[in-house]
């Protein structure tokens, strides 16, 4: 089968959640499928898209003069699209120039199948293009806006909020019901796109986890650790550990003084970096090589999630390195796992911390829920098996299409032309 893979923001480095998911299922794709990457992103030095050759059978990457995150440039391109239609992230990417280079790729050869990963990139899809289209959508785009709308405290910020979130709603039902099928990340998120979607064109695919790089180690746990990863120019991100900082931490520090949280993750802001160093025993460490050692020191696992949609990989990672991990419903939204089994839920800052230093202080508890959270993701979720799952519906998908060519050719041929039909009733 031939899938043309259309994504904006680029794959790879795979440092997002939804890099690594794209990245994983599309080397697993490679291996039974001819695989064709399309995608844009900011251009950036260092770029290793090139290296990717190896992998797909074509790549053909646009990096585009983009603002930076939060400049001046970034705040005047808003404001330009202030009264448009369409948010901002899809107008960020989504450029007349990044179409007319789909519409080369298309015009060279003939595909089965657009992926259009992410509703971001589906505003350069030319959605009337006689083949199967379907949108990987890793998360509820509307969900997370509405999310930050209601926990922002910045009235400003709170509007802003308010309007991506109303765009995003309208544009992620338009991009939905325009594709063949749609594929979600979690069960919750299904069931939100069944309020406008017929339940047979959404299929559900599980988050995985690399489990044979993500695996337990003999390095001893630092005591009264606390650990969280993710990138943290991730707006939900940032918010999760402001709210740990602020509300959570200092109930923990007031049972166990020595607690300690390591946050480690890409490019947190100078807010977050000033706000982290008032407090004692809380490091901000920024970009890393690798999060094992940081993860395999860590005690517990937390993720203190207010805004969210789609599945964490995080927690995955976390689980597969038998690590205890405590985290909002929000933040385990969607993910196959059970409270008390394979970790620990709370919502509210004292529950949340009671959570973390009952694990803190009890060893044996935090290895047994460890050591079932690492059977879990290892018997169900490598990639391997998500990769599979994602493989067949997708030729499914393309089948069923051809399926449905052949049987309206059929019913063409067999209906009389309209002169000889008008001959025979005279």
């Amino acid at each position: 089968m031939k899938i043309l893979w259309i994504k904006a923001g680029g794959l790879v480095p795979p440092d997002t959640g939804g890099k690594i998911r794209s990245y994983n299922i599309l080397r697993q794709l490679a291996l039974q499928h001819s695989i064709t990457l399309f995608t844009f992103y900011g251009a950036h030095d260092n770029d290793i898209h090139g290296e990717l050759k190896d992998i797909f059978d074509q790549i053909v990457c646009l990096p585009l003069s983009l603002p930076a995150n939060n400049s001046l440039n970034a705040m005047k391109e808003y404001a330009i699209g202030l009264f448009s239609s369409q948010p901002y992230n899809i107008r960020r990417f989504c450029r007349p120039e990044v179409g007319e280079g789909l519409l080369c790729v298309l015009q060279q050869q003939n595909y089965d199948l657009l992926l259009c990963d992410f509703v971001i990139a589906a505003g350069v899809i030319p959605w009337d293009w006689p083949c199967r289209k379907v949108i990987f959508a890793h998360n509820v785009e509307a969900a997370i806006w509405r999310r930050h709308y209601e926990v922002a405290r910045n009235p400003f910020w709170k509007a802003l909020s308010w309007l991506e979130w109303r765009r995003m709603r309208s544009a992620e039902q338009k991009y939905l019901q325009l594709a063949d099928h749609v594929l979600a990340v979690s069960d919750s998120d299904r069931n939100y796109f069944l309020e406008f979607l017929n339940p047979e064109i959404v299929t559900v695919i599980p988050t995985g986890v690399d489990v044979e790089y993500f695996r337990p180690t003999a390095t001893e746990e630092a005591p009264d650790s606390m650990i969280f990863t993710g990138s943290m120019d991730w707006l939900p991100n940032e918010d999760a550990i402001s709210y740990f900082t602020e509300r959570i931490f200092p109930l923990i520090r007031r049972q166990i003084s020595g607690a300690s949280l390591s946050v480690v993750g890409r490019q947190p802001s100078s807010r977050l970096r000033a706000s982290c160093g008032k407090e004692h025993n809380l490091t901000v460490t920024g970009w890393v090589e690798d999060i094992r050692p940081y993860l395999a020191r860590g005690a517990v696992y937390v993720v203190p999630l207010r805004i969210a949609g789609g599945t964490r990989l995080k927690i995955f990672e976390a689980m597969s390195m038998g690590k205890a991990v405590v985290s909002t419903s929000i933040g385990a939204e969607g993910l196959p796992i059970h409270h008390g089994e394979h970790l620990l839920l709370a919502d509210d800052p004292a529950a949340f911390a009671d959570a973390v230093t009952g694990l803190l202080r009890d060893p044996v508890r935090r290895k047994r829920i460890g050591l079932a959270a690492r059977k879990l993701v290892e018997e169900h979720y490598s990639w391997a098996q998500v990769g599979k799952r994602f493989s067949d519906v997708v030729t499914e998908v393309v089948e069923a299409g051809t399926a449905d060519r052949k049987n309206a050719q059929s019913l063409h041929s067999a209906s009389p032309p309209q002169g000889k039909e008008k001959l025979r009733s005279r």
